[in-house]
């Protein structure tokens, strides 16, 4: 299962990375396309997709991996039951937080959907379709602070903890 759950995991890594490539390809066309006299439709809409993409896609990757900031000035100084006791107490609200917005997301998906909401560029694209994006990236980070909090409870240090000591230790 801990197989399964890390390649989703860097699978999501991996989207995310393909979507910068896909902007940093939006915007070299639309320069090129600039120098030889043409435009390259909705370039501008695409590419704010594919931000929205990439930033959602990559949040569960980096929380996995120990990359969103944290206070580790004072964490770290913590004794092993406080903090353990602290790190719940965040992963709960994190877990009601992430789970809060990864429910909008998918409501947003919804009703972009139910009442055909298209974007306004030279290219008309339901918005669902990027929104889902947004959504499958809410819900992906809801899974790894769940799985963090699941960790924590049962006793056990989460992956970003992990690296997070580690870093500490280099320095």
């Amino acid at each position: 299962m801990n197989t399964f759950k890390d390649n989703c995991y860097r699978l999501s890594g991996w989207l995310s990375g393909l979507f910068i490539v896909a902007i940093t390809l939006l915007l070299l066309a639309q320069i090129i396309g600039r120098l030889f006299g043409f435009i390259v439709p909705s370039a501008e809409d695409f590419a704010g997709f594919c931000l929205a993409a990439s930033t959602f896609l990559g949040l569960a990757y980096t929380f996995r991996e120990g990359g969103h900031i944290r206070v580790t000035l004072v964490i770290q100084r913590l004794k092993h039951g406080k903090r353990r006791a602290q790190e719940g107490v965040v992963l709960s609200l994190g877990l009601a937080l992430s789970g809060f917005v990864a429910y909008s997301c998918c409501y947003m998906v919804f009703e972009s959907y139910i009442y055909d909401e298209t974007s306004y560029g030279y290219i008309p694209v339901p918005l669902w379709i990027p929104q889902l994006t947004v959504a499958i990236g809410a819900i992906a980070l809801t899974l790894a602070v769940f799985d963090a909090w699941l960790s924590v409870i049962r006793g056990d240090s989460p992956n970003y903890m992990k690296h997070e000591d580690s870093l500490s230790l280099e320095e």
